[in-house]
């Protein structure tokens, strides 16, 4: 009995479109990023924009002083006001950066590797990242449940999840309907010593004893 086994090779001109598309969804995925980002940094994209647009009409040496008045505006509000630039720029970049670091960069591949994917059929759902807020001890990771899963499943796998992202401790609270928050415990809050305001002791003398 001969058998015939036949091997499908995929031709140099499908590598080069597959190779293509990829580059293309690759840019595509870095100018929404980028878009995305100046909408939430408007105080930064704006003056960054205006120095663009002022170098493709009047040239280098214009869009450098737009450029260097948008930087000392900067400046003038990092001094005039830290704690509203604080606010609004260095803790709003910092903890987006951080909740991407941490968590979304490696969602999917985390969440395999605890057991909290469900297939369907031949398609292979993860639970959607709804929002991460970055706390100084604690991040609280919300997580939208996907249908035939329970808050069992992930109270029962905390342990795992834990030692994926690697943090101290994690625990999964039901916050609303098919809603599952996950609070990762990343650093001890009591580890650090606490200085503690010095106080005198004064001591009060009957004015009859001190007579």
């Amino acid at each position: 009995m001969n058998t015939k086994i036949t091997v499908h090779q995929s031709s140099p001109a499908d590598a080069i479109t597959d190779a293509a598309l990829g580059i293309i969804w690759v840019l595509v995925k870095a100018a929404a990023l980028l878009v995305w980002w100046a909408l939430l940094f408007p105080m930064l994209s704006i003056p960054l924009a205006a120095a663009v647009t002022a170098w493709l009409l009047f040239g280098w040496s214009t869009a450098t002083i737009v450029g260097l008045v948008g930087l000392v505006l900067l400046v003038g509000w990092r001094i005039g006001s830290p704690a509203t630039f604080t606010r609004w720029v260095t803790d709003r970049a910092r903890t987006r950066f951080l909740a991407w670091l941490r968590y979304r960069r490696r969602w999917t591949r985390m969440l395999s590797a605890c057991g909290l994917q469900v297939t369907y059929g031949e398609q292979v759902a993860t639970p959607r990242l709804a929002s991460v807020r970055v706390g100084a001890f604690t991040d609280r990771v919300t997580v939208r449940m996907l249908p035939g899963q329970c808050p069992d499943d992930y109270t029962g796998r905390t342990a795992h999840l834990a030692h994926a992202f690697g943090v101290l401790e994690c625990r999964a609270v039901v916050v609303g309907p098919s809603t599952v928050e996950l609070a990762f415990r990343h650093h001890d809050s009591l580890a650090q010593p606490v200085t503690l305001p010095r106080t005198s002791v004064e001591w009060l003398w009957d004015e009859k004893e001190a007579a």
